[in-house]
């Protein structure tokens, strides 16, 4: 009889709602494009076998044009390349992209294409493919929230004078296998996607049509699941799991990843997310954690990107601040990570912010990892970036009662017709 310990082949960690944790790994964190981008082509450089990279934006700035031109040299070496982007994120840059890919042997997906205005009638529009993922022969990968674009440049607001905060981690070890899988996936679903009424007609044509179906699902098939799947304590260092949140079996995996570790935790909770609006379960966790002494802090971002967003995070800040947590807004320059570190043993580095839209919605991807050695660098990246902070007090609410419960009315009768336009269920 088959069992967690003992899986079945067929059986993969995809399809488990806890993190499969393994061990052995190698983790390096990596701080913004200018430690991530070299990082990616050197590898890339080096690629004799394939290379795997998922994004929600890949600009044409200086640095796309650079991963473009490692991408195509990697192609042209007999490399396979596989490249897929979201629609929404990437618009600006899909007439670019698909030009300078041209004939380079570099296949391009979309996800969700928004190119025509009927698009956007299509079911499911709104969640978007928001994973930052690099997997090169199945040796190495990055995960983390930094798109393909230069720290200096927002596209909202042009050139900045400090480049934003953002994070990935380097990864090597058996956790690449769970990312490159993923990759994979990712990338076959929006190239079916994009032509899936000729790769069905194809497959109904061919001669042996099954024989392909199975050669198409075997690609898509995850890795075994490693022994210990829910906890650590018998795994070698690096102890690490790679969590998606998706719209198939790992709907919540993320959310109840990050409220288990706070729900454990002892003395300190410390979250960096640009955007926040967690739903009633985060909160409570959040508020029994105060009650038991842990102290909790939040660095939300202070240099407004989304208006509405930046709302639904202040309208919780009485609620939170009532019950002990400790709020920060980052001033330095525009906040797009996404970390967290608990008791100096979790941490988690991926491109889940803590809100609906990544909770509930889009296509996410973080790396959880059990090691104190890997925490204390995460938490110190949270001190140094706490120095360029303004801490927010209740004081600063000011006359925070009836406007505030009117915002939070607001917030939350927005954030719930959208779920449900989206097509989310279930309580939140």
């Amino acid at each position: 009889m088959n069992t967690l310990q003992d899986p079945d082949p067929i059986l993969t960690w995809h399809a488990l709602p806890n993190p499969a944790f393994s061990g052995g790994n190698q983790l390096r964190l990596l701080r913004g494009g200018d430690e991530l981008f070299p990082a990616q082509q050197q590898a890339i450089g080096a690629a004799s076998h394939e290379v795997w990279i998922a994004t929600y934006i890949f600009h044409h700035d200086a640095a796309g044009a650079a991963l473009v031109n490692c991408l195509r040299a990697a192609a042209a070496r007999g490399v396979r390349v596989r490249v897929v982007v979201d629609g929404f994120g990437s618009k600006t840059s899909l007439a670019w992209l698909r030009e300078t890919l041209l004939d380079s042997g570099v296949a391009l997906a979309v996800f969700r294409p928004i190119d025509r205005w009927w698009r956007w009638l299509q079911p499911g529009q709104l969640r978007r493919l928001h994973q930052k993922l690099c997997v090169v022969d199945g040796d190495h990968a990055f995960v983390g929230g930094i798109n393909i674009i230069g720290d200096f440049l927002d596209l909202n607001h042009g050139l900045t004078e400090r480049a934003r905060l953002d994070f990935a981690v380097g990864l090597r070890g058996p956790i690449v296998q769970q990312v490159a899988q993923a990759a994979r996936a990712v990338w076959s679903r929006a190239w079916l996607g994009r032509d899936f009424g000729e790769e069905l007609l194809a497959l109904v044509r061919s001669p042996a049509p099954f024989s392909r179906l199975r050669r198409l699902t075997q690609s898509l098939r995850m890795p075994r699941v490693p022994r210990n799947p829910s906890g650590s304590q018998n795994l070698a260092p690096v102890c690490a799991a790679f969590v998606l949140r998706d719209n198939l079996r790992q709907r919540r995996t993320i959310e109840h990843a990050y409220i288990d570790a706070i729900r454990k935790s002892r003395q300190q909770v410390d979250l960096i997310t640009p955007y926040f609006y967690p739903g009633h379960a985060f909160r409570r966790a959040l508020r029994d954690a105060t009650r038991r002494g842990v102290r909790v802090r939040l660095l939300l971002q202070g240099k407004v990107d989304y208006r509405i967003a930046s709302m639904a995070a202040h309208a919780l800040y009485a609620e939170l601040l009532g019950h002990g947590v400790e709020i920060f807004e980052y001033q330095a320059a525009y906040l797009h990570a996404k970390i967290g570190v608990v008791d100096d043993a979790w941490a988690t580095v991926g491109s889940s912010n803590i809100d609906p839209l990544s909770l509930l919605l889009n296509l996410e991807a973080n790396v959880i990892v059990r090691d104190a050695g890997f925490a204390r660098t995460v938490a110190a990246e949270f001190e140094t970036a706490l120095q360029s902070s303004s801490q927010v007090t209740m004081a600063q609410l000011g006359g925070a009662g009836l406007r505030g419960m009117l915002q939070r009315g607001l917030v939350a009768w927005i954030a719930y017709v959208y779920l449900r336009v989206a097509g989310a269920t279930g309580r939140y």
